[in-house]
């Protein structure tokens, strides 16, 4: 069906002609839909813009029930109606005669002449045409008559030849429908489902008044397209916010470099932009992402507000710096800063680069110092993240972190302390003077960061191997 008020018919194994219509449909026959009313002064209106349908099973799966949204083309009548038809009464328009231009003024008339065969619209191989495998196989003259009477000579008109809704007068225009059939104490209905142009959903129910007509009875409207997202699929439906300007942060460069004409910056946070709203803080530059000329005397703030995180890397292991820009637009460098001066990381293999910051490899006492996260986008420049490193010396974390003594507690060896060392354990090392000894808070965040580590070689010292397990199992079979 196209945005006309016409239904077209063709067929899907429909290969075009072999001299006329080649490459094009040989099947192809359309006919007018009516869907309209009649005024109060005998004016017929037509709604003549075809904007969506609904096919709704039926018992008889060969005749299913269609449901027709219609508009109106024309701006001096708006208006939106629902019209409903039946696939029989389709069917027999398309098995009636054709269209045909007739006289001087070439007026449509009914075609009064010999049909060819097979009968224009049939399809190839079916019932009525055993011999034809192929609408390569129609003959010309067939072929001929179909590219000149494409129209069938009657419309299809709806059931009870009105309209089920419509909506004059207003100002808005239906735009999508859906039916659904529900079963009540006292029957089934059938339940329309119209969305509009403004962003709303109509709840409508069409009761029958008597044998010869319906009522129409608006259950109610609501506004659940407003803002919102609707992405269906064969696992289920999903609500998405058209916006979510919080993942751009509080700073008004962010939020103006994001360029998302759903958010603007209201002064303290990005925020749902609403055109309605009068506030001269809200800053908002979707065509050019300009924060230098749009947050002027905001982004020092930020660089002030922005907190230096402490990070601490053991000597010798690896350790990564995170930092990752809220614009995919924007280019990432780190800066390094020792002694008060600031230069541009560059040493590539000692650190590997990703989109969420930086790994150092190895690190070194020399490693240890400031780093700045700087991103740029549009020639705005800002710190994104300030990291302080500090390296600690490896003897030290080991002495302080071995899971099989504490020296903190004592330095003697386990003999002298009322044990013997199991032989099969790996000696403790030697217990260090601690003349550079670490702060306390230093020792809590070393035990911090470790006790995950030891939390989980404990568990898997506690699970046996797999091949201790099965020769197990198997000496309990045998020995059942």
């Amino acid at each position: 069906m196209r945005e006309r008020e016409e239904i077209e018919k063709e067929e899907s194994d429909d290969e075009g002609g072999q001299k006329s219509l080649v490459n094009r449909w040989t099947t192809f026959l359309k006919a007018r839909l009516i869907c309209s009313v009649i005024g109060e002064d005998g004016v017929e209106t037509s709604f003549d813009e075809l904007r969506d349908v609904f096919i709704q099973p039926t018992q008889d799966e060969r005749n299913p029930v269609v449901y027709a949204l219609f508009t109106t083309a024309g701006s001096v009548f708006k208006g939106s109606a629902v019209c409903v038809y039946s696939m029989a009464d389709i069917r027999n328009v398309f098995n009636g005669p054709f269209s045909h231009k007739h006289g001087h003024n070439y007026q449509w008339t009914v075609y009064t002449g010999k049909i060819p065969y097979p009968r224009p619209g049939t399809c190839p191989g079916g019932t009525f045409t055993p011999g034809i495998r192929t609408s390569k196989d129609f003959s010309d003259e067939a072929v001929n008559f179909m590219r000149a009477h494409p129209l069938m000579y009657h419309p299809v008109y709806p059931i009870h030849r009105r309209p089920l809704v419509v909506r004059t007068g207003v100002d808005y225009r239906f735009t999508a429908l859906v039916v659904d059939q529900v079963d009540a104490v006292d029957g089934r209905y059938e339940v329309l489902f119209l969305g509009t142009d403004r962003g709303t959903v109509q709840k409508v129910i069409v009761l029958p008044k008597d044998p010869s007509t319906m009522e129409e009875l608006t259950l109610e409207e609501v506004e659940v397209f407003r803002q919102q997202l609707y992405v269906s699929s064969e696992a289920g439906l999903t609500q998405v916010s058209l916006h979510r300007c919080g993942v751009y942060g509080r700073a008004c460069s962010d939020c103006c470099l994001a360029r998302d004409p759903y958010c603007a910056w209201d002064g303290e946070s990005c925020s749902a932009f609403t055109p309605a709203t009068k506030r001269r803080s809200r800053r908002q530059d979707v065509k050019h992402g300009d924060p230098l000329r749009q947050c002027r005397g905001f982004n020092a703030k930020v660089e002030k507000r922005l907190r230096e995180t402490v990070q601490f890397g053991v000597e010798g292991s690896s350790t990564f710096l995170e930092c990752q820009s809220r614009s995919p637009q924007a280019t990432v460098k780190w800066l390094y800063q020792r002694g008060g001066r600031r230069k541009v990381l560059n040493r590539d293999r000692e650190y590997l680069k990703t989109p969420l910051g930086i790994l150092l490899k190895s690190l070194s006492q020399s490693d240890a110092g400031l780093y700045h996260c700087l991103a740029t986008e549009n020639n705005f420049k800002h710190t994104v993240a300030r990291v302080a490193l500090r390296i600690l010396d490896r003897d030290i974390v080991v002495a302080l972190t071995s899971p099989d003594d504490d020296p903190m507690t004592s330095n003697s060896p386990p003999n002298e302390r009322g044990g013997q060392r199991d032989p099969q354990q790996p000696k403790h090392p030697p217990t260090l003077p601690l003349t550079d000894t670490p702060s306390q808070q230093e020792i809590r965040l070393i035990h911090q960061y470790c006790q995950s580590y030891w939390e989980q070689l404990g568990l898997k010292q506690q699970q046996p191997k797999r091949t201790s397990r099965r020769h197990t199992e198997s000496q309990e079979t045998q020995g059942g």
